[in-house]
């Protein structure tokens, strides 16, 4: 450790309190002051507890061991541990970053189906830190600046991330606005032989056997069934499935309830077979798997998608109306050229992705990095 530091516990230089809880009944719509609880704002009530802003740690449940700073003239729960720096000895800012970064509050976690923690266990956790506060200040400046950057870098790439997105669907509405006006409208059901959906019993599950997927098992952000968690079922039970109740290579499947409308293109020979909240599209040797999955992206589907919907908790697209989806028909040429397009926009909407990703994560570690410097005293 650099000279002129030192290292003392939590409990040694700053005060560590559960506040007073208040009920939700208590507050008030028309309340003039912040509530505070384990994850931020919950509220407002005529009244605060605490003048100045304080460094909180989530104590209670999921989020057990997260940071928030209150405002000004804020009511804090009992949910929320305030974590105050006795004697002006530790600025709140410096102390803030400590636990964001080097400080492992997950050592101060007990217990698995309710978390939390207690200012028992949070009291020993050893921070270290400059003697000096101007020295402190110095080193949050610093920080602040590098946090400020990263901050405008991250939100440039979040932007950047969403215009590739967007440009590709702003082709592919386009593309199909095309085709709706100039081809004949037919159901999705003429595009195809077969649109059904997985066994409407409950699997019995198997230690070995044939996968069978959930709509959790596909990615909704690249539309790839994720085969790696998949539990399995019996191949006497897939065996006495119905055919068209068995993906085939070149099948789009499609999600019907929940998270309904993705598309998934079947590009294994693996067997497998998914639950009745997933629909099965085998398209007649005229459609090109392609086309249809491009088709069912489109906004022009989606629209009818919702439409159609029903449903309160879970919104459902029923066989019914998903046979019924009003689509273009256009010639196998037509269906190739337009793939082609969309495959090139949407391999390079990929890579921009990719890209874009990539530098997130470099400022996620970036920040790590600087963190890590920071408290061993190297800025």
């Amino acid at each position: 450790m650099k000279a002129n530091w030192q290292t003392k516990t939590l409990g040694e230089v700053c005060e560590i309190y559960q506040p007073k809880t208040i009920s939700a009944k208590e507050m008030t719509a028309d309340g003039k002051f912040p509530v505070f609880g384990a994850n931020g704002i919950i509220g407002k009530y005529h009244a605060f507890n605490h003048e100045e802003p304080q460094l909180l740690v989530t104590c209670r449940g999921a989020t057990c061991g997260s940071i928030n700073v209150s405002l000004p003239r804020s009511w804090i729960t009992g949910n929320a541990m305030v974590v105050r720096p006795r004697n002006g000895n530790l600025d709140l800012r410096f102390l803030e970053y400590l636990l964001r970064g080097p400080i492992d509050l997950s050592q101060a976690i007990t217990g698995s189906a309710q978390p939390q923690i207690t200012r028992t266990n949070l009291s020993p956790l050893e921070i270290s830190f400059p003697e000096s506060l101007p020295e402190q200040r110095r080193i949050v400046g610093i920080l602040d600046e590098v946090f400020a950057r990263a901050a405008t870098a991250k939100l440039n790439a979040e932007k950047n991330l969403a215009n590739a997105r967007e440009v590709f669907e702003s082709y592919l509405q386009r593309v199909f606005a095309r085709a709706w006006m100039i081809a004949e409208l037919v159901s999705l059901s003429d595009l195809a032989t077969d649109i059904t959906d997985g066994d409407h019993l409950p699997p019995p599950k198997a230690p070995t056997g044939i996968p069978f997927i959930t709509i959790s098992d596909i990615n909704k952000e690249s539309r790839i069934i994720d085969f790696g968690n998949t539990f399995k079922v019996a191949r006497k039970y897939y065996e006495n499935l119905k055919d068209n109740r068995r993906p085939k290579f070149g099948d789009v499947l499609y999600t019907v309830t929940g998270s309904y409308g993705i598309p998934v293109i079947v590009d294994t020979e693996m067997e497998f077979c998914f639950q009745r909240h997933i629909g099965l599209i085998r398209p007649k040797s005229s459609v090109s798997s392609k086309w249809l999955y491009y088709l069912i992206l489109a906004p022009q589907l989606r629209k009818q998608a919702d439409e159609g919907a029903t449903g309160t908790a879970q919104k459902t697209v029923s066989l019914k109306v998903l046979r019924n989806l009003l689509v273009p028909k256009v010639p196998v040429s037509e269906q190739k050229r337009v793939v082609q397009q969309l495959d090139a926009l949407s391999s390079e909407t990929k890579q921009l992705e990719s890209l874009y990703k990539s530098k997130l994560l470099a400022l996620e570690e970036l920040k790590k990095s600087v963190l890590r410097s920071a408290f061993r005293g190297e800025l």
